[in-house]
């Protein structure tokens, strides 16, 4: 069997990636906190984001147990698994993953930084350390919901370049996450106002929709000043650019859509 690596560190997304990654180079199943995922489907193991404590995730993360060892095992044989891609923080955990399910040497080893961009890594941390949702690459209908006291939902269907569908996300917040950060919904609107007030072209500004679930959405109506001795398009993309760099600066990330809808000029 051929045996793959993939680290990082928590929260940069590559529960998020792993069935691209494992479509891209051919791998049969992979191994993600606890779980055994063939073909996009949970086919055994029990997810660590079930535990109660951080500490029981990691033991359930490195199959500690027994019999959960041996289910995957068995699922593993049953399904005349080939190759495997094997999921943790680190290098370590990987290989120590690997020493547990009895695979022998890992052959390839990759990170996360290889296939997702220093963007995409920065809002998956943001989504994982502001909001405490965690991702979990199996379909919603098979994420046992009596386990979260809160927050589950689901996530995205992850498609080929050629839209086979590989498979789906799910969305959770464990019980073992306790420290996360909740920005209310007047702090994003009052930096969101102090960046329009200084542009001076702006006669006036509505927020028309503002999304704060996941990553930051907005569309604004803007009116002009009269007489428009500029550059519009120009000065927009400004604005634009502006309001990136001070949600990037006070909240970490930037917006993942700024729609500007010019409605006149006073």
């Amino acid at each position: 069997m051929k045996i793959y690596s993939l680290s990082g560190p928590s929260g940069t997304g590559k529960s998020t990636s792993a069935l691209q990654f494992a479509h891209d180079y051919e791998i049969q199943a992979i191994i993600d906190d606890g779980l055994l995922i063939i073909n996009g489907e949970k086919a055994a193991g029990t997810s660590a984001k079930f535990e109660k404590n951080t500490l029981k995730a990691v033991r359930c993360a490195i199959f500690e147990d027994e019999v959960h060892k041996e289910e995957v095992l068995q699922a593993i044989k049953s399904h005349e698994v080939e190759s495997i891609l094997i999921i943790g923080t680190s290098d370590k955990m990987t290989k120590r993953i690997a020493t547990r399910l009895q695979f022998g040497e890992i052959h390839h080893f990759y990170y996360v930084q290889n296939i997702r961009s220093e963007k995409e890594i920065r809002m998956a941390k943001y989504v994982r350390e502001v909001q405490g949702k965690h991702v979990m690459p199996v379909p919603y209908r098979q994420v046992e919901q009596n386990f979260f006291k809160r927050l589950i939902q689901r996530g995205k269907e992850i498609f080929s370049t050629n839209q086979v569908k590989l498979g789906e996300t799910t969305i959770v917040q464990p019980d073992f996450h306790q420290n996360s950060v909740y920005i209310a919904r007047p702090v994003y609107l009052s930096v969101l106002d102090h960046v329009l007030q200084q542009h001076e072209m702006l006669a006036k500004f509505e927020v028309a929709n503002l999304q704060i679930e996941g990553i930051p959405q907005m569309r604004l109506n803007l009116y002009l000043k009269s007489p428009v001795h500029y550059d519009v398009a120009h000065n927009l993309h400004k604005l634009q650019k502006n309001i990136s760099e001070v949600f990037l600066h006070h909240f970490g990330i930037e917006p993942e859509k700024i729609d500007i809808q010019l409605k006149g000029i006073k």
